[in-house]
């Protein structure tokens, strides 16, 4: 597990430590750095991805657009290095200088990779997972990966969303991530528990993934469920179901000690499915996977909260949220009863402040 990540002169932040746990959530201020910390992982990823390779992209790879080397140095930095820093349970502490060249390069090289990468970074696959929050929205056809099938995830977009599902539909779920309804037919292939996942969180929905013979394409077709009838072009399931559904596949898929990262999990749901997108993500936090979520939603984030104190399927204390503000971020801790610590300004408290507002217009 990735016990705690620190930046050094890395856009935002001159300085910056904070904490990770099984599950961690990243929320705050837009432009306040939440990003910049998950930029700075998949950069040490892509020292994974190339072994024996000390050059990483600052755009395109995992969906960066960092632009030039020195747009990502800080504006106060001292020297022209940017430093990015991982303790990790398997690994240790490890280092990682990159020194910013002074032509206009859209590349970084490492100056030394030490030990090496992480292990926790080092998952191929489903092992190693990044959902960006700018995910592909409704598509008749998907693209597919020409790599090993093993080491296919389902794609920082969801992109190959298809070929994933269509190669492990079959599959076994883990007992800890099956849908409780599970308990009623013993239905347990990744299939059927996507199905079951994506009716309680999205809507009520069955599903076909397939690669067709001499096609370089996969495909997702739909239904309602009860219905006979012809399968239903994503286009006409909206935009929630394809922004979701990569999240529940990649969720089922991953194994303990993996990592899964996303963004805005809570894209184009209504308020209960974000609370049932927090819950899951939870289950999953819950089964040893390490999750990181960013999100400005109070939805998920009081998903989670019920993930601990009534699902129980994940310690309060192995949750953490760190909230960004104008400052430095505030570490905010779970208690065993899914009360927070700490409720800065700014955190999730524009309801109440609408409330008194209206409240108050109404005594005029």
């Amino acid at each position: 597990m990735i016990e705690e990540l620190g930046v050094h002169n890395f856009k935002r932040f001159k300085q910056l430590s904070v904490r990770l746990a099984p599950l961690t959530v990243l929320t705050g201020l837009n432009g306040s750095g939440k990003s910049t910390l998950l930029q700075s992982l998949l950069l040490v990823r892509q020292l994974a991805e190339r072994p024996g390779d000390m050059v990483v992209e600052l755009n395109g790879v995992h969906g960066l657009l960092l632009g030039e080397a020195l747009d990502v140095l800080n504006v106060g930095a001292d020297d022209a290095v940017v430093e990015i820093t991982t303790s990790t349970t398997a690994s240790g502490r490890q280092v990682f200088h990159f020194p910013i060249p002074d032509d206009r390069s859209l590349n970084l090289t490492v100056a030394d990779l030490g030990q090496g990468v992480p292990l926790e970074l080092q998952g191929a696959g489903t092992d190693f997972t990044y959902l960006s929050a700018e995910r592909l929205g409704p598509r008749d056809v998907f693209p597919i990966s020409a790599v090993d099938i093993t080491h296919v995830g389902v794609g920082e977009q969801g992109q190959f969303i298809a070929q994933v599902l269509a190669q492990h539909e079959n599959d076994q779920v883990p007992e800890a991530l099956r849908h409780p309804s599970t308990e009623q037919d013993g239905v347990i292939t990744v299939r059927a528990q996507v199905e079951r996942w994506a009716s309680d969180i999205i809507r009520p929905i069955q599903l076909t993934a397939s690669w067709p013979a001499g096609l370089s394409v996969s495909v997702i077709r739909y239904q309602e469920p009860g219905l006979l009838s012809e399968g239903i072009r994503p286009p006409n399931m909206g935009f929630g179901v394809s922004y979701a559904l990569p999240i529940i596949v990649a969720g089922l898929l991953a194994k303990p000690g993996t990592l899964l990262i996303v963004e805005n999990p809570e894209a184009h749901l209504h308020p209960a499915g974000q609370s049932r997108m927090g819950r899951f993500l939870g289950r999953i936090a819950g089964t040893g996977t390490q999750v990181i979520v960013e999100t400005h939603s109070d939805h998920v984030v009081n998903g989670i909260r019920l993930a601990a104190v009534e699902d129980r399927t994940i310690a309060a204390d192995t949750i953490v949220v760190h909230f960004f503000g104008d400052g430095d971020p505030v570490t905010i801790e779970m208690t065993e009863k899914g009360g927070l610590t700490k409720w800065p300004p700014g955190f999730f408290d524009q309801l109440e402040d609408d409330l008194g507002r209206l409240a108050r217009a109404k005594q005029r």
